[in-house]
């Protein structure tokens, strides 16, 4: 957490005025509705970090500060132990998501090797498979075209991250074919207009090991259900 200082600091405020023992704080005023805001906020940064910290201690230390007494740990090594943590923070992060990584490669990979003997699934020289669901009529788009497309993207477990179905076809924005991932440029140059697929995309034909945070996990094999509307050219 690149803010941690301030965070320390915030998420205590709630606390230095009351007893560490009572928690059942009151939002009267204004200002308690945004200390409570604020607190809730950094709370939720917290656990998502995994930062089980001592309260009791922490708010001592807010107290200190606000009634004037010496802290028990000087600014030269509080910065010296800050950024020891922050290091380990780091790196606790890093081995996460390289776990992480390792975990939805090798889940991606059976998928795909399950998926590849299904009914009607192709599979093409870069590993990309798909599936027609409906074959069009019209011409099919090369990279360097802007399409309009129908999508809705999911995981291998079925949970749904991206989509625009039910978007007004005039709300619909035309992306070049060339900007976007590998999976979708080769995938979609295989339809022609009016055709649906649904592309099994291998993470590194999608957002490869580092994947797209928030949304996309590390090394994370997406499926997209795609129908091609139209070709802009240019």
């Amino acid at each position: 957490m690149k803010y941690l200082p301030f965070v320390l600091i915030l998420v205590l405020a709630t606390f230095a005025c009351s007893s560490s023992n009572d928690v059942n704080v009151k939002v009267v005023s204004f200002e308690d509705s945004v200390a409570y805001s604020i607190g809730a906020d950094i709370g939720t940064n917290l656990l998502r970090d995994s930062m089980m910290l001592n309260i009791d201690i922490m708010s001592g230390a807010i107290k200190d500060v606000m009634e004037g007494k010496e802290v028990k740990i000087n600014e030269g090594e509080r910065q010296n132990i800050m950024r020891s943590f922050s290091m380990k923070l780091r790196e606790k992060q890093q081995a996460k998501a390289e776990l992480e990584a390792t975990e939805n490669a090798k889940a991606g990979k059976d998928f795909l090797e399950q998926n590849k003997s299904k009914e009607g699934v192709l599979t093409t020289e870069s590993g990309l498979q798909y599936k027609v669901i409906k074959e069009g009529t019209g011409a099919k788009p090369t990279a360097s075209d802007k399409v309009k497309v129908i999508y809705a993207g999911k995981f291998i477990d079925g949970t749904q991250f991206d989509s625009n179905v039910g978007t007004p076809d005039d709300k619909i924005v035309p992306f070049a074919l060339n900007r976007v991932i590998k999976g979708w440029t080769e995938g979609l140059a295989l339809m022609k207009v009016g055709a649906k697929y649904e592309l099994y995309i291998p993470f590194e034909l999608a957002y490869g090991a580092a994947g797209r945070q928030p949304s996309i996990p590390p090394s994370a094999t997406l499926i997209f259900e795609v129908e091609l509307l139209d070709i802009i050219k240019e």
